[in-house]
């Protein structure tokens, strides 16, 4: 950078500067505050950045109550994260990586230069930050390789000068929300200082558990950081950062949406919903009961009402995180060290069946450990080559361990009904061929028979099953008290070097090349088996293989691999000043998202044939599931304009973007209880972006964000099928559907917000503060298999945020309005597991966001 451009930034800088500390309107005009980010590694003005990114500063995200990332899309157009039954969706334009822990999300989160890369890390909450920064695009040169799709850059609050502490506490009484947050900083000695923050978080929580009389999900969140920095020489910085937490949560924000009449030929099931079946179910041949389950009557409740029926589930999670990070200054360059320890525990139980009926639940633990380090090399600035270049080291092991659990006579009494009445069809069948015999005409009527005093004496007070026909009408008893341990483990480690250079051709043009070459290696296992819980016992190979491969599509099995990975990012920047006020950019970059391996499949790839059925005229029973996946790509164009209007009042972003993705890895619900994860083939998702700031007036501030995204797969003809939809093609006896020109999950046409802000002196001592935030979006779907009964409609927002302060005492109380119009909004919907494989009934459960909520805030700062 030459000196000539150092100065007319410096100028601009400093402007922006004086005018920001204005206190009485002593200026002709209006002008905005400057935005300095760090998305480039360097400290930088926003408008001099030639990213897409959107920055929200601490005191926003304090103001607004944003708590966490799902709070933060509200803010940030394209970027979207939401909740699941048993995982976590972290979106940006479109793309991300499913629910699976065998994923390193496409969408990576830094927390002070550290990698953030697991998804359940994406539902601890935020604290004391300076600000969060969201690049979206691929940024594989420097936020690291799987950041395919975007980045979040954390940036937590640093020690000052001056001694100085908040307290803060919301109220909130509908959902009995409360939240105190403490903040101690200062120095210590004349070269230490520290920052200490504390914030504990309760919530009751905006859902009505029908079945347990509680209201969920109830959050238990407390977290504590302490940061130290040690100004040791005029050239030597050292911060260290000591975190942990925890983020406790009972319930879920969960409910059937849609339940509909079962199209089964299972007589005790057609025409009749899910719920209904679960609510009470009786076969009976004349006056023996054959077979009877009968649940707790509030899975009637089967519409999206802020109601849900469920015995209960959870998710604990324990957190802990050291990060050092040294500086070092030497003639204008800067060299940093970033080492970071970070790990967490997480005990989860899903009541996957979603219903009070105690159909069957998922336990599960997640252990996760990981050591980086980083080393950066900044240049100066004003030189006509500057760089930045560096290595990384991550090693990282992962456990993952979950099972499926049948600890009640619900899912079993209802599969001996079908059982009997599909002769032997749930499990194996019979030795000899019942079919259009007597035997088979009673077991299908089921009415009242002579023959049924001839079977009395045979089935005695065990009804069929004391029959032992070799698996007819015993296929429930196979599974009772099942449970499916499956343990997945991966160990990675990878090792990267990166160099970004920018060569300043004249004053107003510049060009950028970075590359980044990364090696990969992933170590995988995953072993999925059964047993008895009631017993501990191992059951021998036998009809409960047949039987769990029938109704849960899962079989055991023992797998294990390796891999090794190399790849090159590269990326081209142009940049051109028009003038002071106006710069363009266009980027041209490519990246890589390593393979590994699947953890939440429930069969092995090998197309197994499920142990031959007795009945030699039965079809083979072959499982698909899946394993290892491929890397993907991205290469990505985007062009963009920052600009400075009005004389430094406004400011107008904008960015065009062009992404095509290769073997785009994807997570696909096998449509009872598993996922398989593989490579869709490719895709494309190119939109606009707009956002851009206006003061207007010297009490009235404008902030607003658009975005058009328009995704569409170009290839991938091995889609998950919705329920009733025919399939495009059939492989090995696994329907697939093909999604060649179709969007994607979360895709929504347009999205945005638009904040106000009113600020005025009511006296010489209180202000006034108030401000609107309105959040709209298109229909998007929330299924990730895009059942067309599964659309959001589109929705806007309205936040408020009225409050009054003392600047010179320090308080400030303010009310908060959340949702004010009242919207209801699925953020994740899915298949009710089970009710359709199983019973032949469509439907669908939700993740349901608050409804309008109101809090009161109350802050104490003093200095």
């Amino acid at each position: 950078m030459t000196l000539n451009k150092s100065l007319a930034r410096f100028r601009r800088s400093a402007l922006a500067a004086a005018v920001s500390v204005a206190a009485t309107p002593l200026f002709a005009a209006p002008a905005l505050e400057e935005v300095i980010v760090t998305a480039t590694l360097r400290a930088e003005s926003l408008q001099d950045v030639p990213v897409s990114v959107n920055a929200v500063s601490g005191d926003k995200m304090a103001e607004a109550g944003i708590a966490k990332v799902e709070d933060l899309q509200a803010y940030v157009p394209n970027l979207t994260m939401s909740e699941t039954g048993i995982g976590t969706n972290i979106y940006i334009r479109g793309i991300g990586s499913g629910i699976n822990p065998g994923f390193e999300q496409s969408v990576g989160m830094y927390f002070d230069g550290v990698s953030y890369g697991r998804a359940q890390l994406t539902r601890a909450p935020f604290l004391d930050l300076a600000r969060v920064e969201v690049l979206r695009g691929p940024q594989n040169i420097l936020f690291g390789k799987n950041s395919i799709a975007g980045a979040l850059s954390l940036i937590s609050a640093r020690p000052g000068q001056e001694f100085e502490g908040s307290v803060s506490a919301t109220y909130e009484p509908d959902f009995n929300e409360q939240i105190i947050d403490l903040v101690l900083s200062g120095p210590l000695t004349d070269t230490v200082g520290a920052r200490l923050a504390i914030r504990k978080r309760d919530i009751d929580g905006h859902m009505e558990n029908l079945t347990l009389n509680r209201d969920e999900p109830t959050r238990d969140e407390g977290t504590i950081r302490a940061i130290f920095e040690w100004d040791a020489t005029e050239n030597l910085v050292a911060a260290l950062k000591l975190e942990v937490g925890k983020f406790d949560v009972d319930g879920r924000q969960i409910e059937i949406i849609n339940d509909q009449p079962s199209t089964s030929s299972t007589g005790s099931f057609n025409g009749r919903t899910y719920a209904e079946i679960l609510d009470f179910t009786e076969v009976a041949a004349g006056p023996i009961v054959l077979a009877s389950v009968d649940a707790d009557s509030s899975v009637l409740n089967n519409k999206q009402d802020f109601k849900r029926s469920s015995n209960g589930d959870y998710s604990y999670n324990d957190t802990q995180n050291i990060t050092l990070n040294v500086d070092y200054y030497r003639e204008g360059h800067q060299f940093t060290f970033i080492t970071g320890l970070l790990g967490y525990d997480t005990e989860e139980l899903c009541d996957c069946d979603f219903t009070g009926a105690p159909v069957f639940s998922v336990g599960a633990e997640e252990n996760y450990d990981q050591f980086s380090q980083e080393f950066r090399w900044v240049s100066p600035v004003g030189e006509t080559f500057e760089f930045i270049a560096g290595g990384f080291y991550q090693k990282s092991e992962l456990e993952f361990f979950d099972s499926i659990r049948v600890d009640s006579d619900i899912l079993p009494g209802l599969l001996n009904a079908a059982d009997i009445q599909e002769a032997g069809g749930r499990g194996e069948r019979p030795p000899f061929d019942l079919e259009g015999g007597p035997l088979d005409d009673v077991l299908f009527s089921l009415l009242p028979s002579p023959l049924s005093g001839l079977l009395q004496p045979l089935l005695g007070p065990d009804g069929l099953n004391a029959l032992d026909l070799g698996g007819f009408g015993d296929a429930g008893d196979a599974i009772r008290d099942l449970g499916t341990p499956r343990y997945f483990t991966t160990e990675t480690e990878l090792f990267s070097a990166f160099l970004q250079t920018t060569w300043n051709v004249t004053d107003l043009f510049r060009a950028t090349l970075g590359l980044r070459y990364s090696r990969e290696t992933k170590d995988g296992s995953r072993k999925l088996d059964f047993v008895n819980r009631a017993t501990g016992e191992r059951p021998d190979e036998g009809e409960i293989d047949t039987v769990v491969a029938k109704n849960f599509s899962a079989e055991r099995h023992d797998l294990s691999g390796s891999r090794t990975e190399e790849n090159i990012s590269p990326s081209l920047n142009l940049q051109y000043d028009v003038n002071d006020d106006a710069m363009l950019y266009g980027t041209l970059s490519r990246g890589f998202k390593s393979g590994g391996y699947d953890a939440r499949s429930n069969a092995s790839p090998d197309n197994n044939q499920i142990r031959p059925l007795q009945n030699p005229d039965s079809d083979p029973l072959i499982l698909v599931g899946s394993f290892e996946y491929e890397e993907e790509q991205a290469t990505s164009l985007e062009i963009g304009a920052k600009t400075t209007l009005l004389d430094g009042a406004a400011e107008l972003n904008i960015a065009a973007f062009y992404t095509e993705y290769d073997d785009l890895q994807v997570s696909i619900f096998d449509g009872t209880l598993g996922f398989n994860v593989g490579n869709a083939g490719a895709a494309t998702t190119m939109g606009i972006e707009l956002d851009g700031r206006i003061a207007l007036t010297e009490n009235l501030m404008m902030t607003g964000a658009l975005a058009f995204l328009d995704f569409e797969f170009t290839d991938y003809d091995n889609g998950q099928c919705y329920q009733g939809q025919p399939a495009d093609s059939v492989v090995d006896g696994v329907a697939y559907c093909d999604y060649k020109g179709k969007t994607n999950q979360y895709v929504a046409d347009y999205s945005g917000n638009l904040t106000f802000v009113y600020t005025t002196m009511l006296t010489s001592d209180i202000e006034f503060r108030g401000g609107a935030d309105f959040v709209f979006t298109g229909d998007y779907n929330s299924s990730q298999n895009l059942d067309p009964s599964q659309e959001q409609d589109a929705y806007v927002k309205t936040n408020l945020r009225l409050g009054l302060s003392d600047v010179s005492a320090g308080w400030e109380v303010a009310l908060l309005a959340k949702n004010l119009t009242d919207e209801t909004v699925i953020s994740y919907s899915n298949d009710t597991p089970l009710a359709n494989s199983i019973f032949g009934s469509t439907g669908h459960y939700g993740f349901v966001e608050p409804p309008r909520s109101f809090a009161i805030q109350g802050t104490y700062r003093w200095y």
